[in-house]
């Protein structure tokens, strides 16, 4: 079918009202609507000059946006056929695990999928439930204040400047932005720091949804090996100083990975002495197995490090509570970015967060030794029924990421959506095109589910490598 240039034009919005050359913004709503799915795998697109006239625009700029998605792996040109969504067409559609992740991971299913792919605790601790009845109590009490706080409730950026004032980082409230969620955070970052087209410096793999905030707001990404190796010879490079590098130094996601301390140290001063804003993501630092020591955070180094964290992998998904660390300068900037699109968060949820702040060291440690049991039973099924996984062990955090002997994790994640398993392929988490070969799971299930968990994925890759039956299958789960 002959694509309809005015009408993808329609599809696109407002998609120049923003900063940056125009051939920047039309790759990133193009880039959008590939990764939500509009525009499918094999749709074609409209040639080049018919699709500036539409636009209004010149055809070197549609010219030049089509070969930064050409770059980016998500269209294919071929003279004589034209510009096409990568990827082959598909008659209907059909689930997927492919990218963006958030959509297909975080909506509910009504089947028994067993979701491994978006790590986070199934349910509030016993201690939320006592924190929120103090919130109520406390927001019982309160008068005279309309409950916008875009900076957060003073209580609560309080709690969250001690917190890293007792792990060598002395912080005051106003060095805090309380945010609903790490996501939020990232993506405050991204305004304030990223201009359309401007470097970011990120590790190969990391957190996916780092990724998809940043190449929404039109960065181009940079790949170093994790924790940022090679940084201080990435950033000497004439005229390639990013505009933000962005790193997870303790419980890396996905590999697990802590950052040694004189990495740490050195990381730190390499960025000031750049003057490169540095993300250290600390969401899963507090997941550390038992008799192990949660590391300080990068700030410990410089005050400068800008820190993100969050509530919702320490303590429940459902609690929208995150923040950020940084000097006062950057944290007023971003309040008042913040102000612009949200006035403020949920105050009993900040409340409850508030209470839970001085207990969440305990409460990581209360948790520490199912999180490791479970760990270790998930690698003991794993090399019991795939043993020609590699599977290494981790120290804490949440995930495990996983090589398969061959094949790619894209098309055996969908074999294990048939087996009534979702994991994630680890494409989506490679910026540099190098997570081909692996998924990545969570441990976080009970034991019983992993193991249910395990019998599919080897009866999926049975049927995916074209191997032998699997064992017989354990007991039927309800999931």
């Amino acid at each position: 079918m002959t694509p309809d240039p005015a009408g993808l034009a329609d599809r696109l919005g407002r998609w120049s009202a923003g900063r940056g050359p125009l051939y920047l913004l039309l790759a990133a709503r193009l880039r959008r609507l590939i990764d939500e799915g509009e525009l499918p795998p094999g749709a074609a697109l409209p040639p080049d000059r018919m699709f500036a006239a539409a636009l209004a625009v010149g055809r070197g700029t549609v010219v030049a946006a089509y070969e930064q998605l050409r770059d980016e792996g998500r269209i294919v040109r071929r003279r004589g056929s034209g510009t096409r969504v990568a990827g082959p067409a598909r008659p209907e559609p059909r689930d997927t695990t492919g990218a963006p992740v958030f959509l297909h991971l975080l909506e509910p299913r009504d089947d028994t999928t067993i979701l491994l792919a978006c790590a986070a605790p199934a349910a509030p601790p016993p201690a939320l439930l006592t924190a929120y009845q103090r919130a109520l109590t406390r927001l019982a009490a309160v008068s005279g204040d309309i409950g916008y706080h875009p900076s957060g409730i003073g209580e609560l950026r309080r709690a969250i400047a001690d917190h890293y004032t007792r792990r060598g980082a002395p912080t005051g409230p106003e060095q805090i932005l309380v945010t609903n969620g790490g996501q939020q955070a990232l993506s405050l970052l991204a305004r304030a720091f990223v201009e359309p087209g401007g470097p970011v410096l990120v590790e190969a793999p990391t957190y996916p949804g780092a990724l998809e905030t940043f190449r929404e707001h039109a960065a181009v990404l940079r790949t170093l090996p994790v924790g940022l190796d090679g940084f201080e010879a990435a950033v000497r490079t004439p005229g390639r100083r990013p505009d933000l590098a962005y790193l997870t130094a303790t419980h890396h996601n996905p590999t697990g990975a802590v950052l040694p301390p004189l990495a740490r140290r050195r990381l730190a001063a390499a960025a000031a002495a750049a003057g490169v804003p540095l993300v250290d993501d600390e969401v899963l630092a507090q997941l550390v197995f038992p008799g192990a020591e949660v590391p300080p955070p990068l700030a410990v180094h410089d005050d400068g490090v800008i820190s993100v964290g969050s509530l919702s992998k320490s303590v429940w998904g459902g609690l929208r509570i995150g923040w950020i660390r940084a000097r006062r300068p950057v944290i007023d900037r971003l309040a008042r970015l913040r102000a612009v699109h949200d006035l403020g968060g949920n105050l009993p949820a900040q409340f409850a967060a508030a209470e839970l702040l001085p207990e969440l060291g305990r409460l990581c440690r209360d948790s520490a030794a199912e999180r490791l049991a479970r760990h270790d039973h998930l690698r003991a099924e794993l090399a019991r029924r795939l043993p020609r996984w590699e599977v290494p062990a981790v120290t804490g955090g949440q995930t495990l990421w996983i090589r398969l002997p061959h094949g790619d994790g894209d098309s055996f994640a969908q074999a294990a959506l048939r087996h009534g398993v979702a994991v994630l392929p680890g494409s989506g988490l490679d910026a540099a095109g190098g997570g081909a070969a692996f998924i990545r799971v969570h441990f976080l299930a009970a034991p019983e589910v992993l193991t249910e968990a395990v019998h599919r994925l080897a009866t999926a890759w049975h049927t995916y490598a074209g191997g032998a039956p699997p064992e017989p299958a354990p007991r039927s789960l309800a999931i």
